[in-house]
């Protein structure tokens, strides 16, 4: 990384993905805003993040309401003074068959994983475009898609499947609209992650079929031609990477870091 101190801001950074994105983030270097709808959640990670000798935030936002996030970004400025980083992260899910669905099922998901994702994008795009008018340089916009976006068959849901299509096509359109102030837009497509929200719906489906929770980690590696599923750490590397100088001239992408479980 630069070593010029950065700052990021990681949306649901309090378990799972998101934190081990702010752990790593803050090992290269970086200051660090932890923003989770669960505060306690975000403050441990923020103590764990300031153990790696970067300042880091604690923020409780829920991104499906755009009021809190332009408040989340207004304290990552007030307290950093500058926005280079967001890792959208922040996503809900449940295990559910296209049937069994319901309206507030599309609702709920879509309103943190689609919604969440662009409004999130938004007001992080309009500080880093202010950076910009002030000499500094653009930014960076990091978009947790999912392979459930690409067609995953082992999705946990068609509404989940469709709000991951959103975001990596969001993806596109934002890198082409904000790349002449030099911010760029990718998305990191996880293949299936040992996180909370996965376990979840591994218990659920060890229950629905009954089996053991190790029966259906075995089902949900078979196919991994690797033959193992992600730990968080796998999707924090590409964040780092995204974020980093290398990546300077990557923009409108979407990566499957999946074990080579789809190869499109």
């Amino acid at each position: 990384m630069s070593s010029k101190r950065q700052t990021a801001l990681i949306t649901g950074a309090g378990s799972g993905i998101g934190r081990a994105i702010a752990l790593a983030l803050a090992a290269a270097g970086l200051d660090v805003a932890s923003a989770d709808i669960n505060l306690d959640a975000a403050e441990a990670v923020t103590k764990s993040v300031e153990q790696l000798g970067v300042s880091g935030l604690a923020l409780q936002a829920d991104v499906g309401d755009v009021g809190e996030i332009n408040l989340m970004v207004a304290s990552v400025v007030e307290k950093f003074g500058k926005l280079d980083v967001i890792v959208n992260n922040a996503g809900v899910t449940r295990a559910a068959d296209i049937m069994d669905l319901s309206e507030n099922d599309w609702d709920w998901i879509h309103r943190v994983n689609s919604k969440g994702v662009f409004f999130c994008l938004q007001a992080a795009a309009r500080q880093m475009i202010a950076q910009a008018d002030g000499g500094l340089p653009g930014g960076r916009i990091i978009n947790m898609g999912s392979i459930a976006g690409r067609g995953f068959i082992a999705t946990s849901n068609a509404a989940y499947a469709a709000s991951k299509g959103a975001v990596i096509s969001m993806t596109k359109t934002a890198a082409q609209q904000l790349g002449h102030h030099g911010i760029t837009v990718n998305a990191i497509c996880p293949g299936i992650t040992r996180t909370p929200i996965v376990d979840e719906i591994i218990a659920t489906r060890a229950k629905d079929r009954g089996l053991s929770e190790a029966e259906i980690m075995l089902d949900f590696a078979k196919d991994v031609p690797i033959k193992r599923i992600n730990e968080p750490e796998d999707i924090a590397a590409m964040a780092v990477f995204l974020a980093s100088p290398g990546a300077r001239n990557i923009t409108g992408q979407s990566y499957n870091v999946d074990g080579g479980l789809i190869t499109s």
